[in-house]
C-alpha cells in the first residue's frame, strides 16, 4: 500500500526502520512532529506486514474521519474500500479494508467484546500523549490482549511529543523497553506574540469563562486580521465560548468566513470546516483542531489557552466538566 503514494513525506525515510523494529520486538513507539505524515502514511506501511486489517484508534471523530480521507487519497481511492473508518453511528468500510481508522472509545468497546481483535493484525495508538480515559484504557486493554492472548500482534503508539520513555517502558516486555523511532522535519518558524487581557481576568473553574477574556479574544482576532495573512485559528475551551465570540466577530461575516469546528457539530459541518474556504476565514475551535487534524490555509493561531477536560467533585460525588489552563505540550502542539 505504501507504495501506492507518491508524496514523500517526512517521516517516509524511518518506516523501514519502524517495520524492522516492530518486527522484531512486536511494540514500538514512533515520535514525529505534527505534519510528518505519522499518522496516514505509518499505518500503510504497517498494512504491507501484516496479515489482517490495522486498526488506527484517534482520540476524536473528526480526526478518525479526515484521517481516513486523507489515507484514501494518497491511494486514489474512496474511503470503504482499501482505508475505512468506524466512529459512533457512522461506519465505512469494506471487505477489502486493510485500515480501519477509529476512535479510542470504540477500540474499548471492541476490546471488550472481543479481547482478542480476531481479525486484526496491528493496532496503532495515535496521539497517545493525550491522556484520557478511553485512550489510557486503549492502550492498557491492549497491551493485556497482546501479553494473555495475542503475542503476534503488534501495537505501536505514535505522538509528535519528545517524552516516548513512560510509553517504550509500558509497551515494553521481560527484554527490555519497546523500541523508539524518532523522525524528525525542518518545522516552520513560528513566532509568538504575547497578547494578555488589559486587566485581569477570573481564573477558569466550573463555572463560565470570564466575558472580558471573551472580550479580548474577539479583539485579538481582529487585531491578527489586520496585521496578518491567511486563515486564522483560534482556541477555545468549548462550544458555548465559540458561540460567543461568534456572536462578538458577526459584523466581519462579510469580509470573512466564521467557521466553528467543536465536538457537537454534525460530521458533515465538521468535515466543512478541514475543505479550504472560497476567501478568508476565522476557524473557532476547541481541542478536536489540537492533534491529527490540518485546517487547511491557516496561518495565524489564537490560543485562549484554556481547554475544558472532565473532572470529579468529591465533595458531590458526581463528575462535572471544568475549565482548565491548557498545558504546556497542548499548547506547543497548537503553535
Amino acid at each position: 500500500m505504501l507504495s501506492d503514494v507518491p508524496l514523500d513525506l517526512p517521516v517516509r525515510p524511518v518506516l523501514p526502520e519502524l517495520v524492522a523494529a516492530l518486527r522484531s520486538a512486536g511494540t514500538g513507539v514512533l515520535v514525529a512532529p505534527p505534519g510528518t505524515g505519522k499518522t496516514t502514511l505509518a499505518p500503510l506501511a504497517v498494512a504491507d506486514e501484516v496479515a489482517g486489517r490495522v486498526l488506527v484508534a484517534q482520540p476524536r471523530r473528526v480526526a478518525a474521519r479526515a484521517a481516513a480521507r486523507r489515507m484514501a487519497a494518497l491511494l486514489g481511492e474512496q474511503v470503504g474500500e482499501r482505508i475505512g473508518y468506524a466512529v459512533r453511528g457512522e461506519r465505512r468500510t469494506g471487505p477489502d479494508t486493510r485500515v480501519e481508522v477509529v476512535t479510542t472509545g470504540l477500540l474499548v468497546r471492541r476490546l471488550h467484546h472481543d479481547p482478542e481483535l480476531a481479525g486484526t493484525g496491528a493496532v496503532l495508538l495515535d496521539e497517545c500523549h493525550e491522556r484520557q480515559l478511553d485512550a489510557d484504557l486503549a492502550l492498557a486493554f491492549t497491551v493485556e490482549a497482546r501479553a494473555a492472548l495475542r503475542p503476534d500482534l503488534w501495537l505501536l503508539a505514535m505522538s509528535a511529543t519528545p517524552r516516548a520513555d513512560r510509553f517504550a517502558a509500558l509497551l515494553g516486555g521481560p527484554d527490555g523497553p519497546a523500541p523508539v523511532v524518532r523522525a524528525s522535519s525542518a518545522l516552520h518558524p513560528v513566532t509568538r506574540i504575547w497578547a494578555p487581557p488589559p486587566r485581569p481576568v477570573a481564573a477558569p473553574g466550573a463555572g463560565p469563562v470570564d466575558r472580558a477574556l471573551l472580550d479580548h479574544v474577539a479583539a485579538t482576532v481582529r487585531r491578527a486580521l489586520r496585521e496578518r495573512d491567511g486563515d486564522l485559528l483560534v482556541f477555545l475551551p468549548g462550544a458555548g465560548e465559540i458561540a460567543a465570540v461568534a456572536a462578538r466577530l458577526a459584523d466581519l461575516r462579510g469580509e470573512v468566513g466564521i467557521v466553528p469546528l467543536h465536538g457537537r457539530q454534525r460530521g458533515a459541518e465538521q468535515d466543512a470546516a478541514l475543505r479550504p474556504g472560497k476567501g478568508r476565514r476565522v476557524v473557532l475551535a476547541t481541542a478536536v483542531a489540537e492533534s491529527s487534524l490540518t485546517v487547511p490555509g491557516v496561518r495565524v493561531v489564537v490560543d485562549a489557552g484554556l481547554s475544558r477536560v472532565a473532572r470529579m467533585d468529591l465533595a458531590r460525588g458526581l463528575g462535572a466538566l471544568v475549565t482548565v489552563p491548557v498545558s504546556r505540550a497542548a499548547a506547543t502542539q497548537r503553535a
